[in-house]
Formats: C-alpha cells, sequence, structure tokens
C-alpha cells in the first residue's frame, strides 16, 4: 500500500472516524469494485468501495477486515464491514441513505445487526427491501488477489460475498405482505441522499 494511503488509514483509529471519513467521501453511480487504494485516492465510491476502505482501516488497526453482505429484492445489495467491540457487532457503511451507514457494538449477533438495517432499507418505491444476510468475509482470503491495493477492480470480491452463506431475516410469505413505507420515513431516509 502506498504510503499516502498507510498514512490516512493509520489516522482513522476509531470505527467512528472511519465512518466519518467515509461519509466524506463522494458518493458515486459507477459499475465499479475499487480497492482502498484506489478509493482513498479518488476521495469517492459506493457502497462497496466504502466497506473496502474501512475494512482496510480495520485491518491497520488490527482487526480482521470483514464484510457482510446485506441481500435485498427490487433493489441493490448493501455492503457492510465489521468491527467487534467488547464482544458485540457493530457496522461501518457507505449510503447514500440516511439509514444504512454506522452501527455501534450493540448486537449480540449478526443477524441483530442485520435487522438493524430493516426499517431503513427501503427502495425509490418505499417498499421494505431487505430479506437475507451473509456470513462474515474475512478479506485476508484474497490478500493475493491485491485487494488492498489494486489498481484494477477487485470484482473478487463481490463475488466472494455473493457465493457465501446468506440467512434469511424470515420467511417469505411474511415479505410479501409488507406494507409501504410511510411518506414521513421515506423522506427522512432520504436526507443527503443525491441523484444519480
Amino acid at each position: 500500500m502506498s504510503r499516502e494511503s498507510l498514512r490516512a488509514l493509520r489516522a482513522l483509529d476509531t470505527p467512528a472516524r472511519i465512518q466519518r471519513f467515509i461519509d466524506g467521501m463522494t458518493y458515486q453511480y459507477a459499475d465499479t469494485a475499487w480497492s482502498p487504494q484506489r478509493a482513498l485516492r479518488e476521495r469517492k465510491g459506493h457502497c462497496l468501495e466504502g466497506a473496502l476502505v474501512a475494512a482496510a482501516a480495520l485491518r491497520v488497526h488490527g482487526h480482521k477486515p470483514l464484510l457482510m453482505d446485506l441481500e435485498a429484492v427490487r433493489d441493490d445489495d448493501h455492503v457492510v464491514a465489521l468491527y467487534r467491540a467488547r464482544g458485540l457487532w457493530g457496522g461501518i457503511a457507505k449510503s447514500n441513505f440516511a439509514g444504512l451507514r454506522f452501527r455501534a457494538p450493540v448486537y449480540r449477533t449478526l443477524r441483530e445487526l442485520a435487522l438493524s438495517y430493516f426499517e431503513q432499507y427501503f427502495n425509490l418505491r418505499g417498499e421494505r427491501t431487505l430479506r437475507a444476510y451473509s456470513v462474515p468475509v474475512d478479506l485476508s482470503r484474497l490478500d493475493d488477489r491485491q485487494w488492498m491495493t489494486s489498481e484494477e477492480d477487485v470484482w473478487c470480491v463481490p463475488e466472494l460475498l455473493i457465493a457465501a452463506r446468506h440467512y434469511s431475516l424470515f420467511p417469505d410469505g411474511v415479505g410479501r405482505s409488507l406494507p409501504r413505507l410511510d411518506r414521513r420515513s421515506f423522506e427522512a431516509g432520504k436526507v443527503g441522499w443525491t441523484k444519480h
């Protein structure tokens, strides 16, 4: 990793600082999978790239570089960088939607953490779209693919996330009968939202 990138990651020495940093990155709508080094240089990215920057920063500070995939219907999946404190799970994420970002480490299980995103996970039709979550994916498995530093897109990361075991949050029938989000919650979730 370049000296500049390492210096930037070392300065992000708490999950809250990491979250503030990725919040400050310009949100981009693009079919990309930039490495943390490239996203740091460009200072922009979408949810995958924000999660990769967060995982790299956590790794620099002694944590495993773990990601969790949140799987949706009629919507994009979402990627969360995972961390633990005192045995409890928290999450760091970049999103164009206000409620799909940081989670303090208060969740006993990954299912609890995933469910904390449910109410704020909706599409532009106001449908609640979150359905499943993955096991933690350890990016150190991809070290030989240079996921932290590659100048090429690191498509190996989303491929690994998609292939990971996923768990449904509730039975299929429940999802078919969910009410749409009310207007107030919909508008609150879009605070800071940017168009394509």
